[in-house]
């Protein structure tokens, strides 16, 4: 059985990848993740006493942990989607951005290339880079990002994955290392932690509380629904070009207003509000941040044309699953909130 060594797997896409590829296939997945706050053992609870799945609570900035992973469990590939990822944390505290995403994923790489040295006349490996459409900026009213986009970050988030996009690059074109990268659009669907704008809104709009809807909400973004996008990773990881970039998008565009005012409308329809009315009534705009890009698309061509990849999940269709997930899934939700999926349940100790 091959293993494959998944950094960041207790996370929102990091988990429902490690769901999806070992619901579909038999390999076996070591999963390193440092548990920080948006890290569940929960969102995996479904995998207890499973010999496929061997959950390993470390960061990929320790450089003798990974090292030991690999010469351990010789995995046939790495999968990284350790990162930290929320743009109003980076722009709060960007030095924990520096250190997760750019300082760990060169670790990562530096001992992927001792470990490929050692094996790579005798198996094969790839090191996959999961990456954001974050790193090309904003786009104006008509065009997408392709591959070729110039990089033009505008958060300290998308600096940082931008800076570890560039040393995976540098990795492939220096050393040979077989890397991939994957560049997504805005990710949505079960089990994203409740900072994110989706489960945020159907989270507040069920407790009766303001929807924060930051500027005039014609900020554009092209949604993915996250297990499309792990169908993806797992197209690019068996299929992809060594040293290629692939975009990966849902062919979903809408303004962030729009996306409000969807979830509202599902919600009025699924879990009416008690006194009348629609929850669109707590739609509250508030002061936009700092650096806002205005508008994301992207161009998934080259993936659809070399892989065979589209994405299969309509936006209307995954926003209703995502909705139903959370109104069935409470318990998952208020040990997010209260603090207790933190460690507790597997004796972790993780504060």
């Amino acid at each position: 059985m091959d293993t494959v060594l998944v950094t960041g797997g207790a996370g929102f896409i990091g988990g429902n990848f490690v769901l999806r590829i070992l619901g579909k296939r038999q390999v076996r997945i070591v999963n390193l993740d440092l548990l920080t706050y948006a890290g569940n053992l929960d969102t995996l609870k479904s995998l207890d006493g499973s010999a496929q799945h061997e959950f390993v609570h470390g960061d990929i900035g320790d450089a003798d942990l990974v090292a030991r992973l690999l010469a351990d469990f010789e995995p046939v590939a790495i999968v990284n989607f350790a990162a930290e990822s929320h743009v109003d944390r980076s722009i709060d505290g960007p030095a924990q951005f520096v250190q997760t995403n750019v300082n760990g994923t060169l670790n990562l790489l530096e001992q992927a290339l001792k470990y490929w040295k050692g094996i790579k006349d005798r198996r094969p490996f790839r090191f996959l880079h999961v990456s954001t459409d974050e790193v090309y900026g904003s786009l104006g009213a008509e065009g997408a990002f392709t591959e070729t986009t110039p990089y033009a970050p505008n958060s300290p988030y998308a600096a940082s994955k931008a800076a570890s996009d560039h040393l995976v690059r540098a990795f492939y074109k220096t050393y040979g290392l077989p890397t991939l990268t994957t560049n997504c659009s805005n990710n949505y669907g079960p089990y994203q932690f409740p900072e994110k704008l989706i489960p945020l809104m159907i989270l507040s709009a069920l407790e009766g509380k303001p929807l924060p809807v930051y500027g005039d909400g014609q900020q554009i973004r092209d949604w993915l629904f996250v297990q499309d996008h792990c169908d993806a990773i797992a197209c690019v990881l068996d299929r992809g070009r060594p040293g290629q970039v692939y975009n990966v998008g849902g062919d979903a565009e809408c303004t962030n207003l729009d996306v409000v005012n969807a979830i509202c409308a599902i919600l009025d329809d699924r879990r009416p509000k008690s006194g009348g009315g629609s929850y669109r009534e707590q739609i509250t705009h508030v002061t936009d941040r700092p650096g806002h890009d205005r508008r994301y698309a992207i161009d998934f061509s080259k993936l659809q044309d070399e892989l065979g990849w589209t994405p299969t999940v309509d936006f209307e269709a995954g926003l209703a699953h995502t909705i139903d997930w959370y109104l069935e899934n409470t318990e998952w939700v208020q040990r997010v909130r209260d603090g207790s999926y933190r460690g507790e349940r597997l004796g972790l100790g993780v504060g």
